[in-house]
């Protein structure tokens, strides 16, 4: 039927005002009705208007109009694309191509969000067959209008083309390589409620796989098969329930498709599902916690019925059960139990399943009977049951295992027990952590310290970190290591100092568990100082011995010590991927090496004895170049001791050879080298003291696109600056090699001409510092001599925040001698030894102290 301008143009805004008026009243309605009646009204809403616009056009009574994918399931989310199929008899001649065309686009100028294919029964067939995406599409198509006939002989020879085993594999395959895709883990903390493990994708998985074998497409269908309980249907239907909801949600309040539950959202949503906050969490932990918990449900179910599924649909061969013991049995390489009830009857074989899955390297897992079992008597640990020496001593071989204790730990938390044995740790499953650099709720970070831990001992991985690697090889009962990554966050948000409340948990445990008193006494130790070496090598001047020397004292011994560092770099590790880096690394080997020598030299090494040391392994690198012997004099007799005690004999050698020969020079001196012992650069600069330097160098590497993560500053007898500072690229370019020339050239120019300091350029802060903002902290503090200042300062990481801090310093005439530059994701912790101006009087250093605070408001 063709149609004027005028007569085309009304029928779009006919059918454009009739679908916004019905998403709008659909809105209004949902309170009412739920998100079930809204994703169903929705598809009738717009099944009606294409069905309209179908007569309308006058399309050919041969073809179909199909809805396919979510729509042709029935469930439209409010901002979802809507998946047509224009089903052919035969390909279209030139005439009908434009007709389709026409009516294509009409589709989209009514405001669909319009996914349209054009295909015959052969080409639905041919893409089926290359494409499963398209396969599984065409599995929920549904006939809106137009030729049954047709519609029905497609769904015939897709269905007589279908292979079920085929597409279960397939289908199996997509979901492990979706599931990488999010870290196999449904706990992130802003995770995609559709695609993410536990989210609606792996029940929708289930569904499809179902409807292609025959055995139906709802959980009732499941539930008459056998292949679900009518509990676990019930458990199912609330999962969705939820789901549905919270998608629902999402996609009103952002007002387009989103499906990432992003901090922007997640308050707003809390509120709008009535979730309100209590005095010690916030209303948006609540809905995530509840997330978390629906999400390990469909994760549970979704392992079962795959196993399930799979067997009915691909029957493995007619093998008799190999016995493993009286209780279990090995049936086709999966841990199977002999009798259903086992666990009712002997609840201590709940611990023996994981133990005989470490003991066994066949199993490939267990039967999904087994897993049912194991869920449904996971009520059976109680009190009594914790307190059985039999069950206790399980728990503790579980941890001893030469192999599978991460796998186990991981089974054991996804199926409620691990929470159950260890009831404080069941109160942190699902719980967030808004400290600006975890990115996983605290019970999967602290599996993920554990798994940092197991990995040192995994030869593939020895390229990783050599030095951890050879560490944990040699370490006797590393068990004990794991066990205190168990305990070291598990008294997170019950309020107060969690490393000394986690310690009191973990000292009970090893108590009740018959713990060796070294061992347990190390478990205890790691809990209660698991944040120290951090906090040493990233705030303290670990180059003065001083500082060593009471690392050393509080470790005490080289066990101890060789435990804390593989247990912080796996602790680190586990927080975020963009937590760790390189450099930290770096800090927290130097810091472990010179702890190693004090504590195997029975304390204390004297300031002069390392003095020594360090010049006679800057002189001996110094010979290779073929200089002079006494080509250090000129440059040595202008520093002094602090100097030597805070660079290495590495950092001394390459600065001499770099102003041997320019000690008195008036022009400024810019090095700039690749760091010698991971990524970054290390800029040397040497010029005459000038006022506002620091400030002026931290603007021009703002501005060059870097970050500055160590800083030392020192200032020679004669009155020269001899500054050094660590960069790391903010942006990933890998252009340090072609930046060398750049900062050399471009920041000697700059402090030549003592032109006033140029602030970085201004960025967009993260969402998670605009949604958790954290409050500013500052302290000034004399050092023990009282002659400098320790200035702490932490805040939300955001561009310009050290520009910030050096201007608001050289304001008050305040000399900066070194800089420890601590990022934690996206929080800073920043650490500076300052002198000078007016930090001798306390009204002053309160003012600098107010200053500061103000400014570092966001």
């Amino acid at each position: 039927m063709r149609t004027t301008a005028a007569q085309h143009q009304a029928l779009v805004e006919g059918c454009r005002s009739r679908l916004r008026s019905g998403q709008t009243t659909l809105r209004e309605r949902y309170h009412d009705g739920g998100a079930a009646r809204l994703l169903r009204e929705r598809c009738q809403l717009v099944d009606d208007v294409l069905c309209d616009l179908w007569r309308e056009l006058g399309l050919p009574a041969a073809l179909s109009l199909v809805a396919v994918g979510g729509y042709g399931r029935g469930e439209l989310y409010p901002y979802s694309d809507v998946d047509i199929l224009l089903l052919l008899p035969e390909p279209p001649d030139a005439e009908l191509t434009c007709q389709l065309e026409a009516a294509i686009a009409l589709f989209y100028d009514i405001g669909l969000e319009i996914a349209p294919s054009v295909r015959t029964p052969a080409e639905c067939s041919q893409a089926a067959a290359g494409d499963l995406t398209v396969q599984t599409a065409l599995l929920e198509a549904r006939l809106l209008t137009g030729n049954g006939e047709l519609f029905v002989q497609t769904c015939r020879q897709l269905r007589d083309r279908l292979d079920a085993p085929a597409f279960f594999e397939a289908k199996r395959m997509e979901q492990e390589e979706r599931h990488r895709r999010y870290q196999d883990s449904p706990y992130s903390l802003e995770p995609n409620c559709k695609e993410a493990p536990g989210g609606l994708r792996d029940l929708q998985t289930i569904l499809w796989i179902t409807r292609a074998a025959g055995y139906g497409d709802s959980w009732e269908d499941l539930a008459r098969h056998g292949f679900i309980t009518q509990d676990e249907e019930q458990q199912l239907q609330r999962s969705v329930s939820f789901l549905q909801r919270l998608r629902t949600r999402l996609h009103l309040h952002v007002g387009r498709r989103e499906d990432r539950l992003l901090f922007d959202y997640q308050t707003a949503l809390a509120e709008q599902m009535n979730i309100a906050p209590t005095a010690t969490r916030r209303a948006s932990e609540r809905l995530m916690q509840q997330y978390y918990r629906t999400a390990k449900m469909v994760t549970q179910l979704n392992t079962i019925l795959l196993q399930n599924i799979g067997a009915a649909i691909s029957p493995p061969p007619d093998q008799a059960p190999l016995p493993i013991n009286e209780r279990f049995q090995n049936t086709h390489d999966l841990l199977d139990v002999v009798d259903e009830t086992i666990f009712d009857k002997s609840p201590g074989t709940l611990l023996e399943a994981f133990l005989v899955m470490q003991q066994h390297a066949e199993l490939q897992g267990m039967t999904a009977r087994t897993l049912r079992a194991l869920w449904h008597a996971r009520t059976l640990i109680d009190d009594d049951f914790r307190r059985d020496p039999e069950n206790r001593r399980r728990f503790i071989e579980i941890l001893q295992q030469p192999r599978g204790v991460l796998h186990e730990l991981r089974r054991m938390n996804q199926f409620g027990l691990l929470g159950r044995y260890l009831p404080n740790f069941g109160k942190i499953v699902g719980q967030m952590q808004h400290d600006l650099f975890h990115v996983y709720t605290v019970d999967q970070h602290s599996l993920q310290v554990l798994r940092n831990l197991r990995r040192f001992l995994a030869d593939e991985f020895a390229h990783e970190y050599p030095l951890c690697s050879e560490l944990m090889g040699d370490f006797t009962r590393p068990w004990v290591l794991y066990a205190a990554a168990l305990f070291h966050d598990i008294a997170k948000g019950r309020g107060g100092d969690h490393s000394e409340l986690g310690a009191v948990d973990a000292a009970e445990f090893c108590t009740q568990h018959g713990v060796d008193s070294d061992d347990g006494a190390l478990i205890v130790w790691l809990v209660r100082h698991h944040l120290l070496m951090s906090s040493v090598a990233q705030k303290q001047d670990f180059a003065d011995p001083e500082v060593v020397g009471a690392f050393a004292a509080t470790v005490g011994d080289e066990r101890r010590l060789v435990a804390l560092y593989l247990f912080t770099v796996a602790d680190i590790r586990g927080t975020s991927p963009k937590v760790w880096n390189t450099w930290k690394g770096q800090l927290l080997e130097q810091l472990f090496r010179s702890t190693c020598r004090t504590v195997l030299a029975g304390g204390q090494v004297p300031k002069q004895g390392m003095i020594e040391e360090r010049q006679q392994q800057a002189l001996r690198l110094l010979r290779y170049f073929a200089l002079p012997e006494a080509v250090h004099q000129r440059l040595w007799r202008q520093l002094d001791t602090v100097y030597f005690l805070r660079h290495s004999a590495e950092e001394i050698a390459w600065h001499t050879r770099a102003l041997h020969y320019r000690t008195g020079v008036e022009k400024p001196v810019v090095k700039a080298r690749l760091n010698p012992q991971g990524e970054g650069l290390e800029v040397m600069i040497y010029t005459r003291d000038q006022r506002d330097l620091f400030a002026r160098v931290v603007g021009f590497f703002g501005r060059a696109g870097y970050t500055i993560v160590d800083a030392k500053i020192h200032t020679t007898r004669h009155g020269y600056a001899l500054d050094s500072f660590m960069l790391l690229d903010l942006s990933d370019r890998d252009s340090d090699r072609e930046m060398i020339s750049y900062i050399e050239h471009e920041l000697a120019e700059r402090l030549s001409r003592q032109s006033p300091p140029e602030a970085p350029g201004s960025g967009r802060l993260s969402r998670q510092v605009r949604h958790f903002p954290v409050q500013p902290m500052v302290t000034i503090e004399p050092d023990e001599k009282g002659s400098h200042y320790v200035l702490s300062v932490g805040a939300a990481d955001r561009p310009g925040l050290l520009y910030t801090i050096a201007m608001t310093l050289a304001a008050h005439h305040a000399n900066l001698h070194t800089a420890k530059i601590s990022t934690l994701g996206e929080r800073v912790e920043d650490t500076f030894l300052i002198s000078g101006g007016d930090l001798g009087d306390t009204a002053s250093r309160i003012k600098l102290e107010g200053e500061l605070l103000e400014r570092l408001k966001l």
